[in-house]
């Protein structure tokens, strides 16, 4: 005797499109408020006020890529904002006060932001710091630092930092530096051990390390990333001035964390994309950008953006919940 075996429901259109949906929040996001937006100011999308959000996302697009390794990770780096405003001054001071070449300022500008971001790192993988407060030691001693050497004032950057602000044709170079920021975070995520290595270790250190991983070497890269990237958008942010602003990246951290959360990321680690983080960053630019147009004041795009991230950190909760 058979029994009869009943084929599998294939689920209905709605069923799929909410659960794509579900995944894929920040861009229905994104596409729902562009919308919005086009319908309350035909402002919004016009070529100038596009390539204006461009700008605009470029400096916390490239944080939050680097902050993307981070959370990964389940770290957290609350120093970004800092280390991008002390790489881009420690490259003025060493053009105005050393006279070194342009382009040789712009290295050690990289170098600064990485050799801190590497500091943070060693705290948390060998002194067992946490990564709250080691990164906030950090965030202080890199504001301090940059207000030592500036005493306060901004510095005139060179012409190859203030080159980053310029155009490049009809395309300005922030964007560039910005997509290319977002090349290399993808293809280490998804085209190198290190990208794999990262993922085991935000999903389950204790089990990454008994495979074999080297952990703590890989959470010391992971951070020097963190600030190499942040020394980036800090020079990007210094050529659109011409100089470095000893008060630049004010808590930029916030929005480059929220970025990344925003895009998909859990706080809990062990996922997250850099496409995910490129929306995340651009939604949180449109939002800005329409509440401009929308002439609404600056204290409630506060209210809004708070709101937004409470909204993306909430999801997160309930995903990592469901999963587990």
């Amino acid at each position: 005797m058979t029994s009869a075996v009943s084929a599998p429901t294939r689920p209905s259109p709605m069923a799929r499109f909410g659960h794509w949906a579900l995944n894929h929040g920040a861009l229905v996001g994104l596409i729902v408020l562009c919308i919005a937006l086009f319908i309350a100011t035909p402002n919004f999308l016009t070529v100038s006020n596009i390539i204006n959000v461009g700008i605009q996302t470029a400096v916390v697009a490239i944080l939050a890529f680097g902050m993307t390794f981070v959370i990964i990770t389940a770290g957290i780096d609350l120093s970004v904002g800092s280390l991008a405003a002390f790489s881009a001054m420690v490259s003025a001071w060493t053009f105005t006060s050393a006279s070194m070449p342009g382009w040789l300022t712009l290295v050690i500008g990289l170098l600064a932001g990485l050799l801190a971001g590497a500091a943070s790192g060693l705290a948390i993988a060998y002194a067992k710091l946490p990564a709250f407060i080691a990164t906030l030691a950090m965030m202080s001693v890199a504001r301090g630092l940059t207000l030592v050497i500036s005493d306060g004032t901004p510095i005139p950057t060179a012409g190859a930092v203030n080159w980053l602000g310029e155009d490049l044709g009809p395309i300005p170079v922030p964007v560039i530096m910005m997509a290319l920021a977002g090349v290399a975070c993808w293809f280490i995520l998804s085209r190198t051990v290190l990208g794999r290595s990262l993922y085991a270790i935000g999903g389950n250190p204790e089990a990454a390390r008994l495979s074999g991983l080297p952990v703590k070497h890989i959470l010391v890269v992971v951070y020097a990333l963190s600030g190499l990237f942040a020394g980036l958008a800090g020079l990007v942010l210094a050529g659109r001035l011409s100089s470095a602003q000893p008060q630049a990246g004010v808590s930029y951290e916030m929005d480059a964390i929220a970025a990344v959360v925003i895009g998909g990321a859990s706080l809990a680690g062990g996922a997250g994309k850099a496409s995910g983080t490129f929306i995340g960053a651009i939604l949180l630019a449109v939002i800005r950008n329409g509440l401009n147009i929308l002439n609404v004041s600056s204290f409630w795009q506060q209210v809004v953006i708070g709101c937004v991230i409470a909204v993306a950190v909430g999801f997160d909760v309930f995903r990592t919940r469901k999963e587990s």
